[in-house]
């Protein structure tokens, strides 16, 4: 059976060139639209919908206004949101609201109907409507239930020593971080490299609402710049994100722009892969919530030279469970813990300074 998706935009033009692309796929069917938010709000009360594409800007109910009367009324919506590069800060604000993922809108309209656009956004509804792997963000996260065993190793004393904590996160990830990051303290014992997969321009208002929200410090990460404990680096969107060591014993940020891995740019593996040359005694691997299988070959390589000690976010708590599914499945995990508890065992395994 066909997903049944809801467009909503105020441009009567942009309406029908998003419904026509969805309709292009067999998998998916748009014959529904609103043309701004309070008429969205409406529909959604009485009828439910398997996705839902949302504009930002619109008159009377704007996206975000939309998604929070959601939230505070507990309707629920797999939402995606359209948006432009400039407004960047209200996008990270919706997703804090709810919304799955975004897309970016074209700024014209010979952008609006090109192949660009279209295969952007199909591929985020096949991103977070694939059957089986979306749910609603969880206000309280529960515990994956009794049925759900993935394989984790046999406890293992974690050792003392210079630490560094490496995350990654996909889908959901924006709004997964902000009950992670800001629930560490200000002195954690290690830097941290994180790579969520986000277009360049976006990254930066991530870490700025983070660091807004947080103790510890929180930053779009600069090349060359040294790594210090209580702090947390996000790779930019666009650009790898590397960690090496120089001649002078210090390990450094280091920002490429090589081709992507399987389309991923930052990639979570490329990352990993470059902390077998550093000069960490244990790295701290963290998988939340996200489509695919980024960061299992990496930390599978990363373990064969380094003490590495893997926490992975439990099913029941993430949006999509594909990158956690993963390095579970491949037997790489040392501890499993929903979402709220995924700052608290970091800090467990690093400690403060």
């Amino acid at each position: 059976m066909k997903k049944n998706i809801l467009v909503v935009d105020d441009s009567a033009l942009m309406r029908r060139i998003m419904c026509d692309i969805i309709n292009t796929d067999s998998d998916y069917q748009a014959t529904d639209y609103c043309r701004d938010g309070l008429e969205a709000y409406e529909r959604l009360k009485t009828r439910s919908y398997d996705g839902v594409v949302l504009d930002i800007n619109m008159p009377r109910m704007d996206g975000l206004q939309l998604l929070e009367r959601l939230q505070r009324e507990h309707i629920q919506a797999n939402v995606v949101v359209v948006s432009t590069l400039n407004s960047a800060d209200v996008t990270i604000l919706a997703m804090e609201r709810g919304a799955i993922d975004f897309i970016q809108k074209p700024t014209n309209v010979i952008e609006a109907k090109g192949e660009e656009f279209k295969k952007n956004l199909l591929s985020v509804l096949n991103t977070v409507f694939d059957a089986g792997t979306v749910r609603i963000p969880l206000r309280s996260p529960r515990r994956a239930s009794a049925a759900i065993k993935p394989a984790v190793r046999a406890h293992k004393q974690s050792i003392a020593g210079n630490k560094l904590v490496a995350l990654a996160c996909s889908t959901g990830g924006p709004k997964a971080l902000q009950s992670v990051i800001p629930y560490l303290p200000k002195n954690l014992d290690a830097p941290m490299v994180l790579v969520q997969h986000m277009p360049a321009g976006f990254t930066k208002s991530m870490a700025d609402r983070l660091n807004e929200l947080s103790d510890i410090t929180v930053t779009e990460a600069v090349d060359q710049e040294p790594l210090e404990k209580g702090h947390v680096y996000i790779a930019p969107g666009g650009r790898h994100l590397e960690v090496v060591r120089g001649n002078d014993g210090v390990h450094r940020i280091a920002l490429s722009d090589m081709p992507p891995i399987g389309g991923l740019r930052p990639c979570a593996n490329v990352m990993y892969d470059s902390l077998s040359r550093t000069g960490y005694d244990e790295i701290v691997c963290v998988v939340l919530t996200g489509m695919g299988a980024d960061g299992t070959n990496g930390i599978l390589s990363l373990s064969k030279s380094k003490q590495v000690h893997v926490i992975a976010q439990d099913e029941a708590s993430c949006v999509v469970y594909g990158m956690p599914r993963m390095i579970a499945e491949a037997g790489a995990v040392d501890e499993v813990v929903t979402l709220t508890d995924v700052a608290k065992t970091i800090t467990k395994n690093v400690g403060v300074k």
